[in-house]
């Protein structure tokens, strides 16, 4: 028989409104709290609301379906990580950190408010980042006797009609009372439905996807000191494995620090690797130089000053996603503002609309979604080789905005300061300044980091590689004739203009004829058109119907008042057409 490795970690996240009850249901279902459990934040516990994640865990025998799965490798059981994430509106990016980790959701609801602005935000993370969920109707014990059973079965129906077109259709909705009596009553009553809960998880697990392979990425949500022995950081395994002696980098610090020991709920261990939660040891470590963030192999992880991602806009989200808006942009474990620019492709160039990171909905490949940070790269047409069309906002198909028919879209991310992360890492723009108070959605758009941008000068650098442009459409019109080859044209540029820039571009007549700016004409912005195949009879005819003769009083190369307007009354005009590179520094206007 194969030898036990051990433990399978689960990790569950426990998301909801503020005051669900999240904290009281992962206390009544953990046996075992690690070092960053139940609200240990002192400004949490004096306002009674999680303001950090918070991780605690119990453990159970493990389940006949998950052994049949495990193939060669055995465990001797199997252990829930709670991950239990802050509800407080302010604290949503705390939530996006915290739901990258898990492997299936218990969204709380409270069963007396039930849906609010905040659960639904919660919904939206939990169908960008995680396969499986159960919602749990919380607080059952404040509902009437006699009235309890029917409004639990009223909101149940509720919650699946509300679920009916995510991808967690059909999830089970199991009702408890985490805390009887509210979070100030004793103890002494039990909690109600919980052990009917942990049967519930129990058989909503499976084998998610745990691979050791490739450089180790760690996200960290606790950092504290123990003394004579070090600095211990506590937090998930995201990718690749960790052993004693091993040398990890804390990248957002540029600093490296040998592994002294590894404890997975206080237990000793010799290694770790992905999905497993630990707390790894350190030496000469300042723990106030890292609250949170990631630590990494060395040298594997990057910090960025810019990038482009995959977007696609969340259909909950009002308004539009204007180009050069500033949102909270949460990527890796960070979130910061940044300034976006919105590109795509024009229809011609657009073999089919494409949704590059929807994830899968049926619950039978449940591993796919699992560890987005160790994710494929989704397919993409993107490169720097293309031509991209500048986008003043982000363009939703006909089908609504986040529907199939949106068109495939990128968004280039400016970062007001620099954030480190893995590549093609999930991304999520964010109104976290929107009004808490208003029934508003404040999750604007998801998408995947593409490309990285690491130098501070990528303005000058980088920018120029992407080839982003707007098109620009003018017209003048035609003043006179000079001869069968030549027209002089006027208001199509400003007298300051440099006509030198347009030299050489190409324009067409309202008649038909196409031609090639040659020069200014004059100083008042004038300028000569050369014709290569000839006017024809009919456009000369058109221009030349009054009289030629030259009246006095016109200056050298200028028309007189009487043949200006003979022309005007016949007006042909001109139409250039020309796209210019957005981030182009020498700002060249290009004709296909």
């Amino acid at each position: 028989m194969t030898e036990p490795r051990g433990t399978l970690n689960f990790n569950v996240g426990v998301l909801g409104h503020v005051d669900s009850g999240k904290t009281s249901l992962a206390r009544a279902l953990s046996s075992t709290a690690s070092t960053a459990a139940f609200d240990k934040n002192p400004q949490s516990r004096e306002r009674g609301i999680t303001l950090d994640l918070g991780f605690s865990s119990f453990s159970v025998a493990l389940p006949g379906h998950l052994r049949e799965q495990c193939g060669g490798v055995a465990y001797d059981s199997l252990q829930f990580t709670l991950v239990d994430c802050p509800g407080h509106a302010s604290l949503i990016r705390t939530i996006i950190g915290g739901a990258q980790i898990i492997d299936l959701m218990l969204l709380v609801v409270d069963v007396v408010k039930g849906m609010q602005t905040q659960t639904a935000e919660c919904l939206l993370i939990g169908e960008l980042t995680c396969p499986r969920m159960v919602v749990v109707l919380n607080k059952i014990d404040l509902l009437a006797p006699e009235k309890r059973q029917a409004t639990i079965e009223k909101m149940t129906k509720r919650m699946l009609k509300t679920l009916e077109n995510t991808r967690f259709k059909d999830c089970p909705v199991i009702s408890v009372a985490a805390k009887p009596g509210g979070p100030d009553a004793p103890d002494t009553e039990q909690p109600q439905g919980v052990s009917e809960l942990i049967e519930l998880l129990k058989s909503q697990t499976y084998l998610p996807h745990r691979d050791p392979s490739g450089p180790l990425l760690m996200a960290v949500d606790h950092c504290f000191s123990i003394r004579g022995q070090g600095t211990v950081m506590t937090g998930t395994v995201l990718q690749g494995a960790l052993s004693l002696n091993d040398t990890v980098e804390i990248p957002a610090l540029k600093v490296t620090r040998k592994v002294k020991s590894i404890q997975m709920f206080r237990r000793p261990v010799n290694g770790a690797m992905q999905g497993d939660r630990v707390g790894v040891c350190v030496t000469q470590f300042d723990p106030k130089l890292l609250e949170r963030g990631l630590v990494c192999a060395p040298g594997s992880l990057h910090t960025l000053h810019a990038g482009v991602i995959s977007v696609r806009k969340i259909s909950y989200f009002r308004g539009a996603l204007a180009t050069r808006s500033k949102f909270h942009i949460s990527v890796g474990h960070e979130t910061v503002m940044a300034k976006v620019t919105f590109f795509g492709l024009l229809p011609a160039d657009s073999s089919a609309t494409v949704d590059n990171f929807q994830a899968p909905s049926h619950p039978s490949n449940p591993q796919s979604a699992s560890f987005l940070t160790n994710s494929t790269p989704p397919e993409t047409s993107f490169n720097f080789e293309r031509e991209y069309f500048f986008q003043e906002e982000y363009v939703a198909g006909q089908g609504g905005p986040g529907k199939a028919a949106d068109p495939e879209q990128w968004a280039l991310l400016e970062f007001e300061k620099p954030v480190t992360c893995p590549s093609f890492c999930l991304v999520i723009g964010s109104k976290l300044d929107t009004d808490i108070h208003s029934n508003t959605c404040r999750l604007a758009f998801q998408g995947r980091l593409l490309e990285g941008f690491e130098d501070k000068g990528y303005a000058e650098s980088t920018l120029p590689r992407l080839k982003l442009y707007k098109t620009k459409q003018r017209e003048g019109q035609v003043e006179r004739v000079t001869d069968d080859y030549t027209v002089i044209g006027r208001n199509l540029f400003k007298k300051e203009t440099n006509l030198q820039l347009f030299v050489g571009l190409k324009v067409t007549l309202s008649t038909g004829e196409a031609g090639i700016i040659e020069g200014g004409f004059g100083q008042s912005g004038k300028f000569k058109i050369r014709v290569p195949e000839g006017l024809s009879a009919e456009t000369k005819q058109l221009l030349s119907s009054g009289a030629k003769k030259k009246t006095k009083g016109g200056a050298k190369g200028e028309p007189s008042k009487e043949e200006e307007a003979k022309t005007l009354s016949h007006p042909v005009t001109i139409h250039l057409s020309f796209k210019r590179y957005v981030f182009d520094p020498e700002k060249k206007m290009i004709q296909s």
